[in-house]
């Protein structure tokens, strides 16, 4: 017993020596505020690669950045004829264009029940009067796939950038409402209507922006985003000449003003 304690006495003493020393303490500061960093050092790197990766600058979520690089590689359409073999079809009656000739217009009219409406987009017919598969000039969402007792079957293509393309005097249809369509794929067959008896086979292929009718001629074989483009100058055409009234009324308020004489005179 007294070795043991013996033991424990000099163990005490030479710790005791060893904390007097003048750089223990500072050495033991040092040790733990490197640990310290260390500690805080680690949990920030673990925090950073735990945070979702749309929170981390620079990067982007990868479901996010598939659908951007899937949009970015989507090839853009180019508007098409109505008709499978285009070769083989012509325009029989054209759109009504008010910048066209006074004759181009009268053919450009529709005549029904002793009345005439501009007609709101082009009639394409077989050259040899035939029935044709009729298919879809764009990609889309079909709005609309009804029978009309004066249309025909109609089938009308929602699109991107709220576009829709029309395809009346449909003899069949074989599409239903909600269907989706590819580009090309067939939604029905050319035949006859009451609107247009004069035609026989044919199909009326409208292209419309924001509902308003524009003329499918000017953008056949050109790239979907050109409809847009259509739609703009359609509106400063349109636009112009109204201005141009209100110009010319100035103009005649002004020149009555002017012929008015003045009391003083």
């Amino acid at each position: 017993m007294r070795e043991e304690e013996k033991n424990r006495t000099s163990q005490h003493s030479k710790i005791q020596q060893f904390f007097r020393k003048r750089w223990v303490f500072p050495a033991i500061y040092l040790v733990s505020a490197a640990l310290i960093l260390t500690s805080v050092l680690w949990y920030q790197a673990s925090n950073s690669d735990l945070k979702p990766v749309a929170d981390q600058p620079g990067k982007a979520q990868t479901e996010k950045g598939k659908e951007e690089a899937a949009e970015v590689s989507k090839p853009v359409e180019n508007v098409t004829a109505p008709a499978l073999n285009k070769e083989e079809i012509q325009v029989v009656k054209k759109f009504y264009d008010s910048k066209s000739s006074k004759e181009e217009q009268e053919a450009a009219l529709v005549s029904y029940n002793n009345t005439y409406s501009p007609n709101q987009g082009i009639d394409l017919a077989q050259k040899d009067g035939k029935e044709f598969d009729v298919a879809a000039s764009l990609s889309g969402t079909v709005l609309r796939a009804v029978k009309d007792p004066i249309l025909g079957y109609v089938v009308e293509i929602q699109h991107e950038d709220n576009v829709t393309t029309v395809y009346q005097s449909l003899a069949s249809v074989a599409v239903e409402e909600g269907d989706t369509v590819a580009q090309h794929a067939v939604i029905g067959k050319a035949g006859k209507n009451l609107l247009n008896e004069k035609n026989g086979v044919h199909v009326h292929f409208e292209i419309r922006k924001d509902g308003k009718a524009l003329n499918p001629a000017n953008l056949l074989d050109k790239p979907a985003t050109a409809i847009s483009e259509e739609a703009e100058a359609s509106k400063e055409t349109e636009a112009k000449p109204q201005e141009d009234k209100k110009e010319e009324k100035q103009e005649d308020a002004k020149d009555s003003e002017a012929a008015v004489p003045s009391e003083n005179a």
